[in-house]
């Protein structure tokens, strides 16, 4: 990446050293550091501590969100709160950049570069935000992308199987995560989970429906919605909202609990404010009410294990696929949850990617031998067809993996695909 920088006799920043001239200040990061010590001739570098200070981003309180699931809704119910609460926020993350109100870019990667991340800040700065929130990855953690970066708030949603393919075990994905909650910044853990990582309890605080917390659900009603009571030291607070799901209740606990750190508002102000918040674009969105058709982003075994059990009330067929190139073990996990849950399956691609759609199947049905009403079409609009023209009367269909996106990529090349557009282009 290379973007402007007037400084003295430089006019441009990068973070490549294949862009790199007689005009560029070269950001030196520990990502790049390999490269740039190739260089036979070494440019004048900056850190992201640096070029932080440079750009006054201190003034930015960052909250940085990270977790198997529940990323993008609880950075997406801290924003919309921070809104409804006066603040003036900024949002990074796999939806794309916010500030205020306004869309700047569409959807990115999960954590972006150091330099990306620091030039949305910058944005975020120039158009009056005073708070930025963003996800933040495993692969991040891990490849030091979010370094210079002084987190006012660090927040654990749950920590379960994911991203094996890079991390190899699940004892190194959870000592990765652990590394964002080593040190002394300020962070709200999820206490029902915290078996799955360590962490350094200075400014630690907790929320949980489970176990004792800082923030705890005391009662709560998960018909027509989720309704609770929560209880923060003296103060007790009731609230609604529209989504559905245990595993919501967690992300608005964790919403709740991070507003209510980061502004000190009264409880039950920060919970009258959750009546706004709708929920996010193909997490649990309902596509049809009759026939009931959701459509979710669950790609792992245990988001699908939290999206299916949240349904379990229903009878509910499934249309879900696993992607190509990615940890191929959790395969046949994720057979295996749908066949605890499901009245009818129907196994399909999801992004295939450089993988024989044929094969990826397989390894799934392999968790789901022996179970009955399983059938496969690898053409996923297909599936989809089917599962609808098959729904009867009082039955959920919930298609699974892919949920906004609009696309699948095959061999390389990325195909116009929506599932929520297929569900209405079929229903009429």
């Amino acid at each position: 990446m290379k973007i402007d920088f007037d400084y003295g006799d430089f006019s441009s920043l990068t973070d490549d050293t294949k862009s790199l001239d007689d005009k560029s200040i070269f950001l030196l990061t520990s990502q790049n550091k390999r490269y740039y010590e190739a260089l036979p001739k070494k440019p004048v570098v900056i850190t992201p501590s640096q070029l932080v200070s440079s750009w006054g981003l201190e003034a930015l309180d960052v909250v940085g969100v990270t977790g198997t699931n529940g990323k993008t809704t609880v950075t997406a119910i801290i924003y919309s709160l921070m809104l409804d609460l006066g603040r003036k926020p900024a949002l990074q993350g796999t939806r794309g950049f916010f500030a205020n109100e306004e869309r700047l870019e569409e959807k990115s990667m999960t954590t972006p570069s150091v330099l990306e991340t620091l030039l949305h800040m910058k944005q975020a700065l120039a158009k009056g935000c005073d708070c930025f929130i963003m996800e933040v990855s495993s692969h991040a953690i891990d490849q030091k992308r979010i370094e210079g970066i002084t987190f006012a708030l660090k927040v654990h949603t749950n920590v379960t199987a994911d991203h094996l393919d890079y991390h190899k075990t699940i004892e190194e994905y959870r000592r990765v995560k652990s590394i964002f909650f080593a040190d002394d910044s300020p962070k709200l853990l999820n206490k029902d989970d915290l078996a799955h990582i360590t962490y350094n309890p200075t400014n630690a605080k907790s929320y949980g429906v489970d176990n004792m917390a800082t923030y705890k659900v005391q009662a709560f009603s998960l018909n027509g919605g989720i309704h609770g009571l929560i209880k923060y030291l003296e103060e007790e607070a009731t609230f609604s909202s529209p989504m559905v799901g245990l595993f919501n209740l967690y992300n608005l606990l964790a919403g709740v609990g991070a507003v209510s750190m980061l502004t000190q508002k009264p409880l039950q102000e920060i919970c009258d404010a959750l009546d706004n918040f709708g929920g996010v674009a193909g997490r649990m969105e309902v596509v049809s009410k009759e026939p009931l058709v959701i459509v979710d982003f669950a790609h792992t075994d245990d988001g699908m294990l939290q999206v299916l059990q949240s349904m379990k009330d229903k009878t509910l067929s499934v249309v879900f696929g696993a992607g190509g190139n990615r940890d191929r073990q959790k395969r046949p996990r994720m057979g295996a949850i749908a066949g605890r849950f499901a009245t009818k399956i129907y196994v399909t691609s999801d992004n295939p990617r450089d993988e024989e759609p044929q094969v990826i199947i397989d390894e799934i049905l392999s968790g789901l031998l022996g179970k009955e009403n399983v059938r496969v079409f690898v053409d996923r609009k297909e599936a989809i067809k089917n599962a609808i023209e098959e729904l009867k009367e009082g039955e959920a269909l919930l298609i699974l993996g892919k949920g906004d996106e609009d696309y699948q990529e095959i061999k390389g090349v990325k195909h116009h695909f929506d599932d929520r557009e297929v569900v209405r282009e079929l229903l009429g």
